[in-house]
């Protein structure tokens, strides 16, 4: 699933390409991912112009010029791809790199058609991706239910501890509850804890000051890097040009289990399920207990 760093990717690229289109047609393949009726799901975008597109977390929010909001979710393997005339890019996903002839593709079930001539197709193998066209109170509410934003003006230090607060969870546990942190998966969570030398299944009850605010800082490092080198790529995720996000590269736990600890040079890479999730420490500089 694209995390916060891949989606905030998706959004910088695919709003060059899309604010100010206005929508001119609407066609629905497959109903599964839109979640009202297909009459009003098409009513309430069909001659509207996009004004802006924005973020929370992983959830893409695109401004309508009649003040209602697109709710577009990738989920695991939702793909968004604007094609105009032979110019193609693609955000989501990581699928073989579409040619105009590719398009739409059996995994296609929503086509958005703009009065340039461009089209905007989303794809999406598993179902789990959704579509949702609200009024601003709705949108406002669904926002509220995501916590804090490592990248936003509130997240503060004291906004953070009171996320944390005295939790007995462990701190994977919590960076990746989205009613307290908004945006951080499985792989941005393992790179900040080992950022911050704090092993993921450390009880956040347990927890320093000091150790607190080596993990606040290493969240907003961390998330700015990826989005600084497009992301991280593995094998579902593509940025909105169908290039590979190339985070990868500075990876320094995740899927590197038995390799050597690049910080240490001692510890090999351990994996154990914490919160529920494949997790990627290192045992000499990522104690449980500091």
């Amino acid at each position: 699933m694209p995390e916060l760093p891949e989606v905030e990717t998706i959004r910088r690229d695919l709003a060059k390409v899309l604010v100010g289109k206005k929508i001119t047609g609407v066609e629905v393949i497959n109903k599964s991912p839109i979640k009202e009726s297909v009459e009003k799901f098409k009513k309430s975008l069909l001659n509207k112009k996009i004004k802006d597109i924005g973020r929370i977390g992983k959830l893409m929010i695109l401004d309508l010029s009649d003040d209602n909001f697109l709710l577009i979710h990738l989920k695991m393997t939702g793909q968004l791809i604007y094609r105009h005339g032979h110019q193609i890019i693609e955000g989501g996903h990581n699928l073989p790199v579409f040619k105009e002839n590719d398009l739409p593709t059996k995994y296609t079930w929503v086509v958005w058609k703009f009065n340039d001539g461009g089209q905007l197709y989303f794809n999406d193998m598993r179902k789990f991706g959704y579509l949702k066209v609200v009024d601003k109170e709705v949108k406002e509410k669904i926002v509220a239910k995501y916590g804090i934003e490592p990248l936003t003006k509130n997240f503060t230090l004291a906004n953070f501890k009171k996320a944390l607060g005295k939790r007995k969870t462990s701190i994977k546990s919590v960076l990746l509850n989205q009613v307290l942190i908004a945006g951080i998966g499985n792989i941005y969570a393992d790179e900040i804890c080992f950022a911050a030398g704090i092993h993921p299944g450390r009880s956040v009850a347990e927890m320093s000051e000091t150790e607190i605010k080596k993990v606040f800082t290493a969240s907003k490092v961390i998330l700015k890097k990826a989005i600084a080198h497009k992301g991280t790529t593995f094998k579902d995720y593509v940025n909105a040009h169908g290039g590979k996000g190339n985070f990868s590269d500075y990876l320094q736990v995740y899927k590197r289990v038995g390799e050597k600890c690049l910080r240490c040079k001692k510890g090999s890479i351990t994996s154990k399920k914490i919160a529920g999730r494949s997790s990627h420490y290192c045992p000499i500089c990522q104690k449980v207990i500091s």
